[in-house]
C-alpha cells in the first residue's frame, strides 16, 4: 500500500449533468439550487444576446442566461422547451437555460483533466476541466466564469 491508499477514500464531487447543443456538461451539485422549466420570460431592453430575460421563480427575480448563446451555439430549431438550472452568485439568482437535464454523477476529483488544447475557446473559458466518461467527454462548467459578464455587455 502507498501513502495515498492509507489517506482514505479519494475526494468525490457530484455533478448535475446537462446537454447543450449535443455536448455533455456537468455542474458541481454544490452550486445548483434548482432545476425548473422557465415560464414567461420577460426580455430585458439593451441586454446582451445571451441574457434571455428575467422571470419570477417563487417570488424571486431570476436572470435567465441562454447557454447556447453564451457558448456561441446556434438557437434550437426543434421547437422543444428549454430547461433551466438555478444557481446563485453574490446573492443574485440565475437560471442557466439548457437543452435537457441529465442525471447526477459522482466522479473522483482525480479523474478531472485540464481542458484539451483543441477545445473551443468559448467553451474552455467557462470550463474548469473535463472528465472522460464511456464514449463521452463531460465538460465541467465553472459557474463563476459563466456568470462573469463581459465588460462590453455590462456597458449596454
Amino acid at each position: 500500500m502507498t501513502a495515498k491508499d492509507n489517506a482514505g477514500p479519494a475526494a468525490i464531487t457530484e455533478y448535475v449533468t446537462a446537454m447543450i447543443g449535443g455536448q455533455l456538461f456537468g455542474l458541481p451539485i454544490a452550486r445548483v439550487q434548482d432545476v425548473f422549466m422557465p415560464e414567461r420570460l420577460t426580455r430585458v431592453p439593451l441586454a446582451s444576446a445571451d441574457v434571455a430575460g428575467v422571470l419570477n421563480l417563487r417570488g424571486r427575480i431570476v436572470t435567465a442566461i441562454d447557454m447556447r448563446a453564451r457558448l456561441g451555439l446556434p438557437k434550437r430549431d426543434d421547437g422543444a422547451s428549454s430547461m433551466a438550472v438555478g444557481v446563485d452568485m453574490r446573492g443574485e439568482s440565475y437560471g442557466l437555460l439548457i437543452d435537457t437535464i441529465g442525471e447526477v454523477l459522482k466522479l473522483a476529483d482525480g479523474g478531472c483533466e485540464v481542458n484539451p488544447v483543441n477545445m473551443d475557446p468559448r467553451m474552455a473559458k467557462m470550463s474548469s476541466g473535463v472528465h472522460r466518461l464511456d464514449g463521452h467527454l463531460m465538460v465541467v462548467l465553472d459557474v463563476d466564469r459563466i456568470l462573469d459578464m463581459p465588460s462590453d455587455a455590462m456597458a449596454a
